[in-house]
């Protein structure tokens, strides 16, 4: 780990000199999401977007056996915070094609997985994100067929939408495949979902195999995609959204990741303005409880196409109903359709900042 840190650091003193200099180039370093919420931040807090480094560091140094007691992760977007999870030992560490992912056991949130220094999932909180990600589209929607997910490679949304007897096709685009491999090894709980017979593995980037999709051939799409920096950045723009909305049927349903309403309302609203204008139909946000992600919290985008009308507030679909479901290779843990109604509850000061809602 300690060679980690060191990387880390040099990277950071890197930045800062890029910053410190009057070259023009800070906004190199600055997601695009957060220079808005730059332009209005005192000029002090903005600095932050330019110097926090994603990766990971441990606190205090590591004992003498290399087992770091203590993991801090940062990321630009969430500046000025460090979230810590005590670490029982590193159960794999090797980098893809595309990150560097990483497995460790916790002292209280048991197995974590993690993808460039960013907590993905851990094995006690998993289930909100998971349940509400796959259950708030498919439940708003009657006898869903055909379903896509976007990211998604540790199957954890698999085995949601497999709960839905009415499903025929689960396509699934994960463009890393040791993420895959790696959530078969040590989540199998998440991992099972791919061995339901109606899914349809692809691996490769997502961008690419919606353009190759035909019209309307699904009824609900998932976009279970990492934070929107770097690569990822595109999955949160204009001509993404619009590839989704080809290749839904109309009334067709999109749940797509949009952050946490503590940190991000510029970029929710950014989201909520393009997909208003995209799919033409019902446009809401919704949230729920995850406390290893920052801030605590998550956003989900539910967007309906034009066509039959999508009331996504009030479940057509319960689960409750749902032969077998509950039960389904596990139990439901967070889910319900209580659950389900209140996750479209917003404080006033998110109806305030997101003037869209």
């Amino acid at each position: 780990m300690e060679d980690v840190v060191g990387r880390g650091l040099e990277c950071q003193r890197t930045m800062d000199g890029k910053n410190d200099a009057s070259n023009g180039k800070d906004k190199d370093v600055i997601p695009s999401c957060c220079l808005k919420a730059r332009a209005s931040a005192p000029e002090g807090e903005a600095k932050c977007h330019s110097t926090v480094v994603s990766g990971w560091f441990s606190q205090p140094k590591p004992s003498s056996d290399k087992t770091p007691k203590l993991v801090y992760f940062n990321n630009p977007m969430w500046p000025g915070e460090a979230h810590s999870l005590r670490v029982e030992q590193i159960l794999f560490k090797e980098r893809s094609e595309f990150q560097e992912v990483l497995v460790f056991q916790s002292s209280t949130y048991g197995k974590v997985l993690v993808l460039d220094g960013i907590v993905q999932l851990t094995e006690k909180d998993e289930c909100a994100y998971q349940e509400m990600i796959a259950h708030l589209p498919l439940c708003s929607i009657k006898s869903p067929k055909n379903v896509l997910v976007v990211g998604g490679g540790d199957g954890g949304v698999l085995t949601e939408i497999s709960r839905h007897n009415s499903v025929e096709l689960i396509d699934i685009c994960e463009i890393d495949k040791m993420v895959i491999d790696v959530s078969k090894r040590f989540f199998p709980q998440l991992a099972v979902g791919f061995d339901d017979p109606r899914v349809r593995l692809h691996v490769g980037d997502a961008v690419e195999f919606l353009k190759c999709a035909p019209a309307g051939k699904y009824d609900a799409v998932v976009v279970d995609s990492s934070d929107p920096v770097g690569p990822a950045q595109e999955l949160v723009e204009r001509p993404f959204f619009e590839t989704i909305a080809r290749a839904l049927r109309p009334g067709g349903v999109l749940c797509n990741m949009a952050e946490s309403m503590w940190l991000h309302t510029h970029l929710i609203q950014d989201m909520i303005s393009i997909c208003r204008e995209t799919f033409k139909g019902s446009v809401r946000y919704a949230w729920t409880s995850v406390p290893t992600y920052p801030s605590g919290v998550i956003g989900f985008l539910l967007c309906a196409t034009e066509g039959p009308a999508v009331d996504f507030l009030h479940p057509v679909n319960p689960i409750e109903e749902l032969e077998g479901a509950v039960q389904h290779k596990r139990q439901l843990k967070y889910y319900n359709s209580e659950i389900h109604r209140a996750a479209f509850a917003l404080p006033s000061f998110v109806k305030r900042e997101v003037s869209c809602l």
